[in-house]
């Protein structure tokens, strides 16, 4: 990638960034033509650059879909390192981005059922994109099997209050059987836990 592009997203600077356009017009369109790397989208969603980053998707939406070398986009890296603002910013544009899937098959709402903490972006992913829920990673899992093995009760109660708003939409995911032939049912009962319950 071009030192003075990436000069201008890790100076975090707007007009860094059109300096560089103003230099080669074509700096976006050469980074996007390689495969997998850290674009600047990348650099300024990673560190929460927030209006840098749909600055940057504003110009060339098709870097936000674009993975890293270890297999991440953009709203991925926003989402893992907390910049909650920057993922809104980027959803806002583009909802379809909750259902990018990054290194084995992980999408950002998978992410999200991981930790407690999360919860209120979980339900605003479902809302802007609801067949983001049906996603399956490389091992057959949902969101929802990923919140069950987490003993996220706060998580699983966003995914299911959700399936039941939506009336018989969605129900059928709460049946999905993951690479072992586990429902989140199953993973339930296996955990012992009477925290984690699945409600009907």
């Amino acid at each position: 990638m071009d030192l003075n592009l990436i000069n201008a997203a890790e100076a975090r600077n707007i007009d860094a960034l059109y300096e560089s356009i103003g230099s080669d017009p074509y700096i976006l369109d050469k980074v996007d033509t390689i495969p997998f790397v850290n674009t600047p989208l990348h650099v300024a969603a990673s560190t929460g650059q927030t209006r840098l980053a749909v600055e940057i998707m504003n110009l060339k939406p098709s870097l936000s879909t674009k993975l890293n070398p270890n297999g991440l986009s953009p709203l991925h890296l926003a989402l893992l390192n907390g910049h909650f603002e920057t993922v809104k910013g980027l959803v806002e544009l583009d909802k379809d981005l909750v259902r990018v899937k990054g290194r084995e098959k992980l999408t950002p709402l998978y992410y999200l059922a991981e930790k407690d903490d999360r919860a209120g972006i979980l339900a605003e992913f479902l809302c802007a994109c609801p067949e983001s829920i049906e996603d399956q990673n490389v091992r057959g899992e949902t969101a929802l099997h990923n919140a069950v093995r987490n003993r996220n009760v706060r998580a699983l109660g966003v995914l299911m209050g959700w399936i039941r708003m939506t009336g018989t939409n969605w129900v059928w995911v709460k049946y999905i059987k993951d690479g072992r032939g586990n429902t989140i049912l199953h993973m339930a009962v296996s955990t012992s836990r009477p925290d984690v319950c699945i409600p009907r």
